[in-house]
């Protein structure tokens, strides 16, 4: 066989190579998979690396960067194909940061944090949202609002509450203190005495479903067969606040809810009071980002928060979860595919993903 022959041969095997479409399309889900070798240049490479792409016949496919390196070639200074992919770097990068603000005795700054992850500012910035779904600034603020809930639950004072949370000033605490706690401290610490919450009971084709909201957005929305059960549920929730039935343009709130319920792909644009610790927002985030008829495992989830090795975690977070379809804890199954617990009913579970499976997706704008 003729060299020219002999690179036609190889070139035809490499296209035939179900691996060179991931190649071909730099797709960063075969990442992890194998890497590819280029005779011509002596590296090898990951397949989503962005270098130009090469001649097929001038390739070769290897199950580990091991095996491409044990062949003679050395790794692309590029992609880094012998170190971890850039999403893991950068979940690990995060969440050592994440660590660094919540051990802090004050919120680092923006440039504190791109210092320390070596990482420009706007690339940090970017990086961080892109792995907790929150801004630095909204972490630390989370993590803060979460120890002075701690605080104000053992029975500490507010100010001593305030001032062990890492706020350097008790006005910029108060400043923030209903959008964190979603009342004031000492309310708070009243157990949310005379917090006024709306509710109103209505049915669906799930079965009963309770809406409840504060002024500051829906609060709860709790599935189930007994009406009263969930009236129970919701006082548990809230023991010292002030439960006044809905009026009429209450009901009109029920109604969307209800509406979203039977055609989730409609959207729910209202706003919520979320109520959690800083993770469980993290991953209450992240299920907000999947699309109504996809759904994703716990390990996915807590892969996308950059805490992969907080799977239980997840679960119980998706447990925590009071906001039914709105937080749509029910597209999170088992790695397998499998529907797992749901808080309202793994039979509820079943019935929106069908339902959502069976939808038309909206149409865009």
């Amino acid at each position: 066989m003729n060299m020219t022959a002999r690179a036609e041969f190889l070139a035809a095997a490499t296209v035939a190579d179900p691996r060179w479409t991931s190649v071909a399309t730099r797709d960063p889900k075969a990442d992890g998979r194998f890497v590819y070798s280029v005779r011509t240049t002596g590296v090898y490479c990951r397949p989503s690396c962005g270098a130009r792409r090469p001649r097929p016949g001038n390739v070769a496919f290897h199950a580990t960067p091991a095996d491409a390196e044990r062949a003679g070639f050395r790794p692309c200074k590029r992609c880094k194909p012998d170190q971890a992919p850039l999403a893991a770097r950068n979940a690990a990068k995060v969440a050592a940061l994440c660590r660094l603000i919540e051990s802090a005795e004050r919120a680092p700054r923006l440039d504190e944090l791109a210092q320390h992850a070596g990482s420009s500012v706007h690339h940090l910035h970017r990086m961080f949202k892109s792995v907790t779904g929150l801004t630095p600034r909204a972490w630390a603020a989370a993590h803060r609002a979460k120890r002075v809930r701690a605080e104000l639950d053992r029975g500490t004072s507010v100010t001593d509450a305030i001032y062990g949370a890492g706020y350097s000033s008790s006005g910029r605490f108060y400043e923030e203190s209903d959008r964190l706690l979603g009342m004031t401290p000492s309310r708070y610490r009243a157990g949310g005495a005379d917090t006024v919450i709306r509710f109103a009971v209505g049915l669906c084709s799930l079965g009963s479903i309770l809406v409840a909201a504060t002024g500051r957005g829906v609060c709860a929305i709790l599935l189930g067969d007994d009406p009263d059960a969930l009236t129970r549920e919701l006082q548990d929730r809230f023991p010292r606040a002030r439960l006044l039935g809905g009026d009429a343009k209450f009901e009109d709130l029920v109604a969307k809810v209800v509406g979203f319920v039977e055609a989730p792909r409609l959207g729910l644009d209202l706003p919520l009071d979320l109520r959690g610790s800083a993770f469980q927002q993290r991953v209450w985030e992240a299920l907000r980002t999947i699309p109504a008829g996809e759904t994703a495992s716990y390990s996915e989830v807590a892969r996308r928060i950059g805490a992969p090795k907080s799977v239980r975690a997840v679960a119980q977070a998706c447990a925590a979860n009071a906001l039914a379809i709105a937080i749509p804890c029910h597209r999170v199954v088992r790695n397998d595919g499998a529907l797992s617990g749901y808080r309202w009913g793994v039979e509820r579970k079943r019935a929106l993903l069908d339902r959502e499976a069976r939808e038309e997706p909206k149409a865009a704008a």
